[in-house]
């Protein structure tokens, strides 16, 4: 039984074309992931990529890396991650035990996240671990041009907000019979809390692109 990491990268990118091999610092983006497993080959056996895209292809495989030829079927803009995913685990032919989802579009993780969310996952009694960040917004809802408090009142300070969470990408964890079962965050997943500026980051337009290549300027940042 092994553990894998699966780095899901889509060729088709609607609102960023070819996202996930644009320039994020001195690297294409997918590369930050590949890095981010190979630096945290302790803890994995083997790193997939699964892309439906030839350069992408091209560019894992410089980087030593398996790939997993991604069907069409499965590469759609609706199609879930958990699909690809799945898709990796039946494909190749070793028994599997956990898979780690790194997802090229939230590249920027603390060194030790993943070994982190491993020592969760293996302490907890759970099938998954996923991160979370805390949100700090007034939020609220509109129905019939009205704007209602979600989670909070009016005149209510920032600071004595209700925690929410919200689910920022970073990194997930689940065990291979889940992923079978078309679940990455399963009912008994354990939410890991990470808040930093890194959680923020979420790669789908290019405004997004730049903060993220702003963010890795001016942090000086050395992940890997």
């Amino acid at each position: 039984m092994k553990t894998i990491a699966v780095i899901p990268a889509r060729g088709g990118s609607k609102r960023l074309p070819n996202k996930n091999i644009l320039m994020l610092g001195d690297l294409p983006l997918i590369v930050h992931s590949i890095l981010y497993a190979k630096a945290n080959n302790h803890l994995i056996d083997a790193i997939y990529v699964t892309t439906d895209d030839a350069a992408i292809k091209k560019i894992a495989l410089s980087y030593n890396v398996n790939v997993i030829d991604r069907p069409s079927d499965i590469s759609g803009d609706f199609e879930p991650t958990v699909s690809a995913v799945k898709h990796v685990i039946q494909t190749i032919n070793e028994a599997v035990e956990t898979v780690i989802l790194l997802q090229p579009t939230n590249p920027l993780r603390p060194k030790t996240l993943l070994e982190d969310c491993i020592n969760a996952y293996n302490e907890k009694t759970c099938d998954s671990v996923f991160t979370v960040s805390q949100s700090h917004h007034k939020l609220g809802k509109i129905e019939n041009d009205k704007f209602e408090p979600f989670n909070y009142a009016p005149g209510q300070r920032s600071q004595d907000l209700e925690p929410l969470f919200f689910e920022n990408g970073l990194l997930y964890i689940a065990n291979a019979t889940s992923v079978l079962n078309n679940e990455i965050m399963t009912t008994n997943g354990f939410p890991f809390k990470i808040n930093h500026d890194f959680s923020t980051i979420d790669i789908d337009t290019q405004a997004d692109l730049d903060y993220a290549n702003y963010i890795l300027e001016k942090s000086n940042l050395n992940l890997i």
